[in-house]
């Protein structure tokens, strides 16, 4: 989401680390770049002027001036106040309110619906035991929709069908989730194209009602400039606590991100990034700070990797690939728990460096390279997984026609492989094969 904004800071604060000095008329046209992002970022333009005055008048204090390394304390300053201006973690207030009751509200096409089953799969990681409520009733199709997403993930949904009051289907939810013992309700409100007085009156009735202790503003990363005035409008009908950003994976600017957490005052807890439904995120500001200034984000990507992976599994392929008996077996399973993890793109961007390293790199291609790597290995007999040596020319035929590819791109991967072997025969015999390895992987 942040891509384009991140990619115009770095190349500001490239060029102030280059300098050994600063001066004072240095960082003001530092900083008038950093206005110039922000604002095609869309950030609301109340929003970067008050940051922008912030970090100028650090930035030109003692802590700077007198710095051995003025770039890399500029950049430190604007990362403490991309962080304030963030705001804090997200995190849940449910109290020992038992059940919880959160509340969703946003705009038609939001992602309200989904949102409400991504978010119940998280509390539910966490033990708690989460009911659906389908609550829009004008929507054609939402009660079913929020139907199915309930099937899909065995998480129950309570609904009176389209022709009930939402306010009493609320009331009523709160209720079934009271007589079977469930400890958190989320209400899938409805939403509008634009925001009416009768919707603002419908769900002042529903807080009135369920007394909701979270009420989050479920937003669309992509809504630009509008986002201030959707932000402050539900804010002030509803007193919000919280905000949702679905969509992150997208190509949004980012600015409504920023703009919606600084006007309202209220925190963002957490992302949606993705279209599955595991694909939620708790906001972590200082995370969120350091990709944006291409610094990486390490703890989401362990994060991740200990949910999505099987460690014991990935352990044991660790301990084989060093005593040299990695088969291609191993790096098919391998290379699919990879992909469980997100795009590559995404990945790399949560590697200090990489980000900036691979920004000119066309990564569909690595995407499409993966898939027709797994669909080689794939077409394979077990035996032949195994043992690559017996693969001979008939066989490469076979497994090329099996998956769609050539004979050229079997003869590559099995070389690619080939080579991974020898680097670490050398590796693990002290010659200096790690260099080598990182040429190689970097290839593949």
């Amino acid at each position: 989401m942040f891509e384009t904004l991140g990619n115009r800071l770095q190349s500001v604060f490239d060029s102030l680390q280059r300098r050994g000095k600063l001066t004072e008329a240095d960082v003001d046209k530092a900083m008038r770049k950093v206005r110039l992002a922000l604002l095609e970022a869309d950030v609301d333009f109340k929003v970067v002027k008050s940051f922008v005055s912030r970090v100028r008048e650090r930035a030109v204090g003692h802590e700077v001036m007198r710095s051995l390394s003025p770039g890399q304390q500029v950049v430190k300053i604007v990362h403490d106040e991309l962080i304030n201006t963030l705001g804090e973690p997200g995190r849940l207030n449910l109290g020992l309110q038992s059940p919880a009751v959160i509340m969703l509200v946003g705009l038609q096409g939001a992602g309200k619906t989904t949102m409400a089953a991504k978010l119940a799969l998280h509390l539910r990681k966490q033990g708690r035991r989460p009911l659906m409520v389908g609550a829009d009733v004008y929507r054609p199709a939402a009660i079913e929709q929020l139907q199915t997403l309930g099937r899909q993930l065995d998480i129950p949904v309570y609904d009176e069908g389209p022709d009930a009051n939402p306010v009493q289907v609320c009331a009523n939810g709160v209720k079934q989730a009271v007589k079977n013992g469930l400890t958190t309700v989320i209400l899938d409100t409805a939403g509008r194209l634009n925001i009416d007085e009768m919707m603002m009156d419908e769900i002042k009735s529903m807080k009135s009602k369920v007394q909701p202790i979270e009420t989050l503003l479920v937003a669309d990363a992509m809504t630009g400039q509008t986002a201030v005035r959707v932000a402050t409008d539900f804010d002030n009908a509803v007193d919000i606590t919280g905000l949702i950003m679905t969509k992150v994976d997208g190509d949004a600017r980012g600015g409504a991100a920023i703009s919606m957490r600084e006007v309202t005052g209220v925190p963002i807890k957490f992302l949606g990034v993705g279209e599955k439904l595991k694909d939620i995120e708790v906001f972590h500001p200082d995370r969120l700070s350091s990709r944006i200034l291409g610094m990486g984000d390490v703890m989401t990507l362990i994060e991740r990797a200990q949910t999505e992976m099987d460690q014991e599994e990935a352990q044991k392929a660790g301990e084989k690939l060093l005593r040299g008996e990695f088969t291609l077996e191993d790096f098919l399973s391998q290379m699919q728990q990879m992909r469980k993890l997100g795009p590559i793109g995404q990945l790399l961007d949560m590697i200090p460096g990489m980000g900036k390293m691979t920004q000119d790199v066309d990564l569909s291609n690595a995407e499409k390279d993966m898939k027709r790597i797994e669909a080689i290995i794939q077409s394979m007999t077990p035996q032949e997984r195994r043992r690559p040596k017996i693969l001979k020319a008939s066989r490469k035929r076979r497994i090329a026609a099996g998956s769609g590819t050539t004979v050229q791109d079997v003869n590559a991967l099995l070389k690619q492989f080939r080579e991974m072997q020898k680097m670490m025969k050398q590796l693990r015999g002290g010659r200096g094969g790690m260099r080598g390895l990182g040429n190689l992987l970097g290839r593949m």
